[in-house]
This record gives structure tokens, sequence and C-alpha cells, in this order.
């Protein structure tokens, strides 16, 4: 993709998936045209998480020109912020 990448692997039996999905949601409305958002069910997509090394979730994986460049694994309080500056350095 020609814009940075946000791709949030969750599990529908993940407690700390639901918290974070609405932040990814709203993440995904307020960028919108700026940053694409995809959600990967691991459980209905069990090759993806390894191809990316992802060992847990919630994991939010950030791409930039193709390439890796963030992630974040697990809920944290402060996931808006900590999301939007993660955001906000892909943008520049």
């Amino acid at each position: 993709s020609e814009q940075p990448v946000l791709v949030d692997f969750w599990a529908e039996w993940c407690g700390p998936c639901k918290a974070i999905g609405p932040i990814v949601d709203g993440v995904a409305a307020a960028y919108a045209g700026r940053l694409k958002v995809a959600k990967v069910n691991v459980d209905e997509n069990p090759v993806s998480p390894g191809r990316w090394e992802v060992r847990g979730i919630p994991a939010l994986v950030f791409f930039k020109d193709g390439k890796r460049v963030d992630q974040m694994v697990g809920f944290d309080p402060r996931a808006q912020e900590l999301i939007e500056e993660k955001i906000k350095k892909l943008l520049v």
C-alpha cells in the first residue's frame, strides 16, 4: 500500500481484543484516507500471525512502504494515545 497500514490481530474470545477493538475502529475513522486499517481474526487466519511473528493478541502491527516498522502487543489503558503516537510517526 502507498499508505501506512495498521493490522489488528485479534480473536472473538479475547477480552483485551474486545477492549482495543473500538479504539482501532475510531483510529480507522479518524485517519481515513491517510491510513489503511485491517483486522485479522487469528482463529480464521491461523497462518497470518506466524508470518508476521505475532505471538500474543491483541497485536497491532504497523507497516510503512510495505515493511513492518512497529507493533503493540496486549492492551494498555493508554492504548488510544500510544496508537496515535505510532501513527503520527508513520505519517511523517
